[in-house]
């Protein structure tokens, strides 16, 4: 009786605290509730966003030429900056590169008296720098595509040959490259929304050539254009793009190898030559002056 007596109490107490700590966690939620938002401070802007919003209130500023806007706009497209406002931002980014150059090239003058014509070429030096670091964006976002296309039609074909579509498969392509090939999964990811927007599947893909700007992308779309529109087997014509692809990539390194020999030339007569002439003759010289000279003088 003892017993049954304690487990009771021992059960009505864990029953009583349990419902009081529940209680007290909805008054707390509760007050909360009603509580009025907390204060904060506000956050100190960095000197980060302040130099970005300069730069782009000037590109704002700066007059845009109705014919370049479009090209540079691809151009942006095809280094990977898809923002509206990118071109705006490089506008203003070229505008204050021309700027310093041109401030740097006026202490030059001013300082060292240099020529006058320092300053127009240091401002135009800063003007092209943009474009040039742009070209270099391109170039290297290219290089990438080119690198990792045949990895993504062996897994697209992979893909076709267990019965997925091929908006599926590229979907599929651009979800397990992601991490591997980040260019070619952002480009399959950017025409798969296109799709599902309402374009149709040969206007995608030719906008993926154009914002790629990569030749052996442009003959991948001519295939699935020509695949699609024949009827023909996606898997058979992606097997075969891949093989020809992988065999340009080897005659490609091919070329570049046959290539190094004649590159090698120059280096090597304007960099090693002269050091080995150095290390070979420039003792026998030495000691040929080092004998000769006295046999010289006591004759």
């Amino acid at each position: 009786m003892d017993r049954a007596s304690v487990v009771i109490f021992s059960l009505v107490a864990a029953g009583t605290a349990a419902i009081l700590t529940q209680s007290t966690s909805w008054r707390a939620r509760a007050r909360r509730r009603v509580a009025p938002p907390e204060r904060r401070a506000a956050p100190r802007p960095s000197a980060a966003l302040v130099w970005r919003e300069l730069v782009d209130r000037i590109g704002s500023s700066v007059p845009a030429n109705a014919k370049d806007l479009p090209r540079l706009k691809r151009r942006l497209i095809r280094a990977g900056f898809r923002d509206p406002a990118t071109a705006r931002f490089f506008q203003g980014a070229r505008a204050v590169s021309a700027a310093l150059c041109g401030v740097l090239g006026l202490l030059a003058v001013w300082k060292a008296d240099w020529n006058v014509l320092v300053a127009p070429a240091a401002a135009m030096t800063g003007y092209l720098a943009a474009g040039q670091w742009l070209m270099f964006r391109i170039g290297r976002r290219r290089h990438a595509i080119e690198r990792g296309l045949p990895n993504a039609l062996d897994l697209m074909v992979i893909c076709v040959e267990s019965g997925l579509g091929i908006d599926q498969a590229t979907m599929q392509v651009a979800r397990e490259l992601q991490h591997a090939h980040p260019e070619i999964a952002d480009e399959f990811s950017v025409m798969n929304l296109e799709l599902r927007g309402g374009k149709r599947r040969a206007e995608a893909l030719h906008n993926l050539a154009d914002r790629t700007g990569v030749d052996d992308m442009r003959k991948l779309v001519a295939v699935l254009v020509q695949t699609d529109r024949f009827g023909t087997s996606i898997a058979q014509s992606l097997r075969g793009h891949a093989d020809y692809l992988r065999t340009l990539a080897r005659q490609r390194a091919e070329e570049r190898a046959a290539k190094l020999a004649i590159k090698l030339v120059f280096p090597i007569f304007f960099c090693v030559l002269p050091s080995l002439f150095v290390v070979t003759i420039g003792p026998v010289m030495t000691r040929l002056i080092r004998d000769l000279l006295p046999a010289i003088e006591n004759m």
